[in-house]
Protein backbone atom coordinates (compact mmCIF):
# COMPACT_ATOMS: atom_id res chain seq x y z
CA UNK A 1 0.00 0.00 0.00
CA UNK A 2 1.63 3.49 -1.21
CA UNK A 3 -0.09 6.46 0.08
CA UNK A 4 0.87 10.28 -0.14
CA UNK A 5 0.02 12.37 2.63
CA UNK A 6 -1.02 16.18 1.35
CA UNK A 7 -0.52 18.70 3.42
CA UNK A 8 -4.19 18.89 5.23
CA UNK A 9 -3.41 15.18 6.51
CA UNK A 10 -0.06 16.05 7.63
CA UNK A 11 -1.48 19.17 9.34
CA UNK A 12 -3.91 16.64 11.10
CA UNK A 13 -1.16 14.40 12.26
CA UNK A 14 0.22 17.14 14.48
CA UNK A 15 -3.09 17.56 15.49
CA UNK A 16 -4.20 14.16 17.12
CA UNK A 17 -5.78 12.69 14.02
CA UNK A 18 -6.39 9.44 14.72
CA UNK A 19 -6.31 8.04 11.18
CA UNK A 20 -3.31 9.54 10.10
CA UNK A 21 -1.52 8.61 13.58
CA UNK A 22 -2.71 4.56 12.28
CA UNK A 23 -1.13 5.59 8.86
CA UNK A 24 1.60 6.44 10.11
CA UNK A 25 2.26 3.47 12.22
CA UNK A 26 1.35 0.72 9.57
CA UNK A 27 3.93 2.17 7.47
CA UNK A 28 6.71 1.88 10.56
CA UNK A 29 5.70 -1.33 11.33
CA UNK A 30 3.74 -3.58 8.75
CA UNK A 31 5.81 -5.10 5.55
CA UNK A 32 4.19 -3.46 2.61
CA UNK A 33 3.07 0.04 3.69
CA UNK A 34 4.69 2.65 2.53
CA UNK A 35 3.86 6.45 3.48
CA UNK A 36 5.68 9.61 1.19
CA UNK A 37 5.62 13.37 1.84
CA UNK A 38 6.17 15.11 -0.95
CA UNK A 39 8.30 18.39 -0.20
CA UNK A 40 6.18 20.94 -1.44
CA UNK A 41 3.77 19.86 0.67
CA UNK A 42 5.37 19.89 4.00
CA UNK A 43 6.50 23.19 3.51
CA UNK A 44 2.90 24.31 2.89
CA UNK A 45 1.81 21.85 6.31
CA UNK A 46 4.55 23.54 7.83
CA UNK A 47 3.55 26.93 7.16
CA UNK A 48 -0.17 26.35 8.57
CA UNK A 49 0.93 24.38 11.30
CA UNK A 50 4.76 25.46 12.48
CA UNK A 51 6.90 22.31 13.22
CA UNK A 52 5.37 20.08 11.27
CA UNK A 53 8.03 19.56 8.26
CA UNK A 54 10.46 18.53 11.47
CA UNK A 55 8.40 16.47 13.20
CA UNK A 56 6.94 14.23 9.58
CA UNK A 57 10.53 14.25 8.31
CA UNK A 58 11.71 12.21 11.54
CA UNK A 59 9.59 9.75 11.36
CA UNK A 60 11.22 6.46 10.41
CA UNK A 61 8.13 5.04 8.47
CA UNK A 62 7.99 8.10 6.01
CA UNK A 63 9.93 9.20 3.17
CA UNK A 64 10.22 12.69 1.87
CA UNK A 65 9.68 12.80 -1.71
CA UNK A 66 12.26 15.60 -3.57
CA UNK A 67 11.45 18.45 -5.86
CA UNK A 68 12.76 16.53 -8.42
CA UNK A 69 13.06 17.51 -12.69
CA UNK A 70 9.70 15.70 -13.32
CA UNK A 71 8.14 17.08 -10.46
CA UNK A 72 9.18 20.61 -10.76
CA UNK A 73 7.69 20.51 -14.55
CA UNK A 74 4.37 19.28 -13.26
CA UNK A 75 4.50 21.87 -10.34
CA UNK A 76 4.91 24.79 -12.87
CA UNK A 77 1.78 23.40 -15.01
CA UNK A 78 -0.79 24.30 -12.00
CA UNK A 79 -1.31 27.10 -9.45
CA UNK A 80 0.29 26.28 -6.20
CA UNK A 81 2.95 24.22 -5.03
CA UNK A 82 1.33 21.59 -2.97
CA UNK A 83 -1.67 20.19 -4.86
CA UNK A 84 0.42 19.71 -8.11
CA UNK A 85 3.58 18.28 -6.32
CA UNK A 86 1.16 15.49 -3.71
CA UNK A 87 -0.36 14.49 -7.40
CA UNK A 88 2.61 14.34 -9.04
CA UNK A 89 3.96 11.79 -6.22
CA UNK A 90 0.59 9.84 -6.47
CA UNK A 91 0.50 8.89 -10.31
CA UNK A 92 2.43 5.38 -11.20
CA UNK A 93 5.89 5.26 -11.74
CA UNK A 94 7.48 2.02 -11.86
CA UNK A 95 8.36 1.34 -8.31
CA UNK A 96 4.53 1.94 -7.58
CA UNK A 97 3.20 0.89 -11.12
CA UNK A 98 -0.55 1.34 -9.55
CA UNK A 99 0.37 4.62 -8.26
CA UNK A 100 -0.39 5.35 -4.63
CA UNK A 101 -3.63 6.97 -2.51
CA UNK A 102 -3.67 10.26 -1.51
CA UNK A 103 -4.60 10.55 1.78
CA UNK A 104 -6.45 14.01 3.49
CA UNK A 105 -8.90 15.24 5.33
CA UNK A 106 -10.43 17.45 2.35
CA UNK A 107 -11.13 14.73 -0.35
CA UNK A 108 -13.59 17.33 -2.52
CA UNK A 109 -10.22 19.71 -3.21
CA UNK A 110 -9.08 16.59 -4.96
CA UNK A 111 -12.42 15.56 -7.02
CA UNK A 112 -11.55 16.77 -10.32
CA UNK A 113 -7.54 15.00 -10.01
CA UNK A 114 -6.91 12.04 -11.29
CA UNK A 115 -5.86 10.21 -8.23
CA UNK A 116 -7.43 8.09 -5.52
CA UNK A 117 -8.52 9.57 -2.39
CA UNK A 118 -8.80 8.50 1.06
CA UNK A 119 -10.67 10.67 3.26
CA UNK A 120 -8.88 11.25 6.91
CA UNK A 121 -12.74 12.87 8.36
CA UNK A 122 -12.32 15.18 10.44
Amino acid sequence: MHIVLDDTAMVAAGQGNVLVSRLIHRAHTEAGWFLYAPACALVEADRTRPGTAEHLAALPGLTVLELDLPASLAVAHDEGWAIPHTEHAARPTPERPDGAVVATTEPERWKDRTVRVLGLGA
